[in-house]
């Protein structure tokens, strides 16, 4: 049996799937807001509740753990996490102590495309992109059903590149947290999209309002897609993947699925564009499925 942790900055989840996936017990808990120990013993005691549950021997299940960041491969210490608690921290180690076996961790991006490659919307596909759009922007890599995490342990940071093509009115972009102006994350997150539309709204509510007709939303939404195709352009023209999976909250907008196929071949550098663009099968569960899966069978 597969153990599979989600580990947030806000809730913890945790589910037991059996060998063909399907789900045997699944918890929550609150995550200890900046509490590093408390975060270990809390991961701990999810594990050994949901093993219970599923009727796993105790111990005998595998571990896998999706986090907001990164072990470094420098240090083996976690990097890039939005739960800063977690930064310079051996979490792997300790986990590992905390449940008296081997765990294996990845960036909560990567699962999220794991999940979908192993069983969801990209099952069976060679090479899978999972893309993230949510409060932030980020993405995975699978290729051949494993995840690929790079020598800097960066793969599918595409959030943190520039936004190409950039138009006039673009440049010099938005600053963002880490230090730079104009990457991708600052158009096409939430928030993105918000302080696009100028009025203080989540990307959701901009969503709902271009669906009614609000000319200002509209054309908020409309820069939206044409932003998303450029930059998604740039992935295909890269890794060229056969399915192209959307996650976060910003992937339920049907528009999306509806628009995209059309505007992504004015970008990418091929006389034909394949690529499929896709919701995801799992919606929010992906990541949690996909930190089980970690341990491939066999």
């Amino acid at each position: 049996m597969r153990l599979g942790v989600d580990l947030g900055g806000t809730k913890i989840e945790a589910i037991a799937l059996a060998e063909d996936g399907a789900p045997r017990a699944r918890r929550r808990t609150a995550t200890p807001a900046g509490d590093y120990a408390a975060t270990v013993r809390a991961v701990a005691a999810l594990v050994t509740a949901v093993e219970a549950e599923a009727g796993a021997r105790p111990g005998g299940a595998t571990v896998g753990i999706g986090i907001p960041g990164a072990l470094s491969p420098a240090t083996g210490l976690v990097k890039n996490a939005n739960s800063t608690c977690l930064i310079g921290r051996p979490l792997d180690r300790d986990l590992a102590a905390a449940l008296g076996r081997p765990v294996r961790l990845a960036n909560d991006a990567d699962c999220f495309a794991l999940s979908e490659a192993t069983d969801g919307a990209g099952a069976g596909a060679a090479s899978v992109f999972g893309v993230i759009l949510g409060t932030g922007v980020g993405g995975g890599i699978v290729v051949g059903g494993r995840p690929l995490a790079g020598p800097n342990a960066i793969a599918g940071e595409w959030g943190h590149n520039p936004l190409p093509w950039p138009r006039d009115e673009e440049r010099p972009g938005p600053a963002c947290y880490c230090g730079r102006r104009g990457c991708i994350e600052t158009f096409l997150s939430g928030p993105g999209l918000g302080a696009d539309h100028g009025q203080g709204l989540s990307g959701a509510e901009v969503a709902a309002r271009a669906a009614t007709g609000e000319p200002t939303a509209v054309a908020a939404l409309d820069r939206y897609v044409d932003r998303l195709a450029r930059a998604l352009a740039t992935v295909v023209n890269v890794l060229d993947p056969e399915v192209i999976v959307l996650g976060g909250g910003l992937s339920n907008l049907a528009v999306l699925y509806d628009r995209l196929p059309a505007a992504l071949p004015a970008w990418v550098f091929s006389d034909t564009v394949r690529t499929r663009i896709l919701p995801p099968v799992h919606g929010d569960s992906s990541g949690v499925r996909g930190a089980a899966w970690l341990w491939p069978q066999g």
